[in-house]
């Protein structure tokens, strides 16, 4: 019976594990990056830093408790992006058939590619020693039939530190693991429930209530029961993951759906001025990133977390795709007009989606609509304005020119990707 050979390639520790190669003084400490202020949340970490329970997306309030004597470090993701893509070069020269599903990790289906490299641990290990070779960074992989045991198997080649009397003690892991066909159940049963896609802790809390410790635990429990109590969907979706049913591709080309940035603040916003500022630092990212990437959209979409974690979204859809700074911004500040700051609010985003290649974005409107113009000028002005402002970035980075409202005691404030993305670094 024919099968497919799909692998699972992760990252170890990608954030952190970049950092102590840019700087190896860092070489076997608690490096946690993330935001290290109150609010801010662990990204990633070395398994020196595993070792003492510290985890991503763990609050840094936790972490320093956890780890007191560890490094924090705010992070980079301009840099980390720049590893992704040469990570993603590497995976291509093996198969054109590769699924980046985040920044550090992959799906890649080989099964064409076995009778020149050999099977599926073969290639597997020769991909780990590329990635060594290219990146001087460390993989786990996983090889399986099915892109979710392939990604379990994945989990079981990584690492793991625990502490002893003499210190962390970090083990490398067998680096690769591989789930030949047939094999999918013997591996997949005895993992914990919380192992399969769509088990949170909700779900976990119903789960036990059957006795459902184990994956095994789980595949014996009838799916009309399992519909019964956790919706026909989700237990539909369980059931068959439960007997390593999965019928997912390796999709090389994942279309983009949205693109958004948000950001928590080091103390809360209570002034809509303000808030309305940021709502212009945000959108003006966010169309630097859809003109990038050759997109406009249509919807747009604000996110307010408020000081007691409350959070509201509101969304409007514009007759024409835009991509500029000034029409985003102008929707999202027009959508939180309705909104209060006073309570204080701790997280701001702005979105847009609906996307489309290409679009003929805004030809056709006004200088009016394009906020800030003098009424009566060419419709084409501001299509010029932004190009040049994409020719200057280019050059001379983001930061180098953007809206006059953006200016402050600091200079202009562009909202870079990844800027703040775990938390504020501290409360100045």
């Amino acid at each position: 019976m024919a099968y497919s050979t799909i692998l699972h390639v992760d990252m170890d520790a990608f954030f952190a594990s970049v950092e102590v190669l840019l700087e190896p003084s860092l070489r076997g400490k608690p490096v946690i990056v993330g935001g290290a202020g109150a609010r801010g949340v662990v990204a990633a970490c070395t398994y020196e830093a595993r070792a003492y329970g510290v985890h991503s997306a763990m609050p840094s309030v936790q972490a320093r408790r956890l780890c007191p004597h560890a490094v924090f470090l705010a992070g980079r993701y301009d840099r980390y992006s720049e590893f992704s893509v040469r990570l993603h070069e590497v995976l291509g020269r093996f198969t054109p058939l590769v699924e980046g599903i985040s920044i550090d990790e992959a799906f890649l289906d080989v099964t064409g590619a076995r009778r020149l490299l050999g099977d599926g641990e073969k290639i597997a290990w020769i991909i780990r020693r590329a990635i060594q070779d290219d990146l001087g960074l460390a993989a786990s992989v996983g090889v399986a039939p099915t892109k979710f045991v392939a990604k379990l198997a994945s989990e079981a080649a990584k690492p793991r530190a625990s502490r002893t009397p003499a210190g962390v003690q970090v083990d490398p892991g067998p680096g690769v693991v591989v789930v030949a066909p047939g094999a999918e159940i013997e591996f997949l049963h005895p993992l914990p429930v919380r192992a399969l896609w769509g088990v949170g802790p909700a779900t976990h809390k119903r789960l036990a209530r059957f006795g459902v410790q184990t994956v095994g635990d789980l595949a014996a429990v009838p799916v009309e029961s399992l519909c019964a109590a956790l919706g026909p969907s989700l237990g539909a979706h369980l059931h068959e993951l439960s007997w390593a049913r999965d019928p997912r591709r390796v999709e090389p080309v994942r279309a983009v759906k949205s693109v958004s940035h948000e950001e928590t603040y080091a103390s809360d916003i209570h002034d809509g001025a303000r808030l309305a500022t940021e709502a212009l630092r945000l959108g003006d990212s966010v169309a630097t990133r859809l003109r990038r990437g050759g997109l406009a959209g249509r919807t747009i979409t604000v996110k307010v977390r408020f000081h007691d974690f409350a959070t509201i979204t509101r969304s409007s859809t514009l007759p024409e795709p835009v991509d500029t700074g000034p029409a985003i911004s102008r929707a999202a500040v027009s959508l939180l007009d309705g909104v209060d700051a006073g309570p204080g609010v701790r997280l701001l985003g702005v979105g847009v989606s609906n996307l489309s290649e290409g679009a003929a974005r805004q030809l056709s409107l006004s200088l009016e609509d394009a906020a800030g113009s003098e009424p009566g000028a060419p419709a084409g002005d501001w299509e010029r304005a932004t190009a040049a402002v994409d020719k200057i970035r280019a050059r001379f980075g983001d930061s180098a020119v953007g809206p006059a409202a953006l200016i402050g005691s600091h200079g202009l404030r562009i909202k870079g990707r990844g800027d703040a993305q775990w938390g504020p670094a501290s409360e100045s």
